[in-house]
């Protein structure tokens, strides 16, 4: 009876050990490996030495250049009878924007009507003297004074309608039209239907192309000393996060701005894709240079957050991760420094490095 119950114990232990030795062989077989598609959604770039500096982050605002704007102000006074245009549209050289009603068309279109009667009688005038002088009753003198005055007037007429024609008065609606000078965005708007123009009114619009854009930086006391011209700066705004947009200072106010207590400092920028708008707000990081020292750097994009831990993924290949528990020396915005734990030309994962992580945990 011993033997009928030994022989089955033995059968199990033989069936559970070959059991085992094939879920091993099934774990091994299943080790994670970087796929294709996964491939070409991550970024691998390699640890390299970098000159220490330090992130200086500052706010700002975006406005528009201005060197490239034209501001339209009214050679007339009058009312806004009519505006076809509103804040942000893009218009067209020529296109009208506005109408005004003045008494200075009124008294202009009287001028020039009065003026043309005058040059009738001046013209018939004329005739007729050059009649007497050729009959020998009238002297030259009176000729060429007789010419004069209708010279004077046909004169006095030209200017008349230049001027009619540079306010591009309507003579059917009795209104001066407001046209744009060039072409671009309208960035400020003062006028409306109804609105009395002066001599001493504001400009009624500003138009700008945006091709080039300004950034007002906010400059405090305390940055004042690390701050200077020609500084490469990062901007970014929260309309594009994970955006960058590259420039530099360009010119830094020698006084301080008396409402907000702050330096302006001046970043030219291109905007051909006109992406940044007059109103946004802005953040700006610089990047300062500490003492010269060189040390291995990675991306700080690379670092991953868990359990209270930082770690970066080392890839050596497809099949070969390791999650790399780290403790940087120095850090700014941008890079992460270190003194160990990472070797020059290591390769880190900086792009969907979290994915990687969790599949690895799994």
């Amino acid at each position: 009876m011993k033997k009928l119950i030994v022989i089955p114990m033995l059968g199990l232990m033989l069936v559970y050990g070959c059991g085992k030795k094939e879920e091993v062989k099934k774990a091994q077989d299943e080790k994670f490996c970087i796929d294709k598609d996964l491939k070409e959604k991550i970024t691998i770039e390699p640890a390299q030495k970098r000159a220490v500096s330090e992130s200086i982050n500052l706010t700002g605002n975006i406005t528009y250049n201005g060197d490239h704007v034209v501001q339209f102000n009214s050679l007339v006074e009058g009312i806004i009878t009519k505006t076809t245009f509103s804040l942000g549209d893009y218009v067209k050289k020529g296109q009208v924007l506005a109408e005004i009603k003045s008494t200075e068309l009124n008294s202009m279109q009287s001028e020039s009507r009065s003026l043309q009667s005058q040059i009738t009688v001046a013209q018939r005038q004329l005739q007729a003297t050059k009649s007497m002088f050729e009959d020998g009753i009238s002297s030259q003198k009176d000729l060429l004074q007789a010419q004069s005055e209708l010279d004077v007037l046909k004169s006095s007429l030209e200017n008349v309608r230049a001027n009619l024609a540079m306010f591009s008065a309507s003579s059917d609606r009795s209104v001066f039209l407001i046209k744009a000078p060039t072409e671009g965005y309208i960035v400020a708007k003062n006028i409306s239907t109804g609105t009395q123009i002066t001599s001493e009114s504001d400009p009624l619009f500003t138009i700008s192309d945006l091709k080039e854009i300004w950034v007002l930086v906010n400059v405090y006391t305390s940055n004042l000393k690390n701050i200077s011209e020609n500084m490469a700066v990062d901007v970014t705004t929260p309309a594009y996060p994970g955006e960058i947009f590259k420039g530099k200072i360009n010119m830094m106010s020698k006084v301080f701005d008396a409402e907000e207590h702050v330096l302006k400092a001046r970043i030219v920028m291109d905007n051909r894709n006109l992406k940044l708008k007059p109103g946004m707000t802005a953040d700006i990081t610089i990047d300062k240079s500490i003492g010269g020292e060189e040390l291995v750097s990675v991306p700080a994009k690379a670092a991953i957050f868990d359990n209270n831990r930082d770690y970066i993924l080392i890839y050596k290949d497809d099949c070969t991760i390791e999650t790399r528990e780290i403790s940087p020396k120095l850090k700014n915005n941008s890079w992460l420094y270190f003194d160990k734990g990472v070797n020059e030309g290591e390769k880190v994962i900086t792009k969907n490095q979290l994915l990687i992580h969790e599949r690895l945990k799994n």
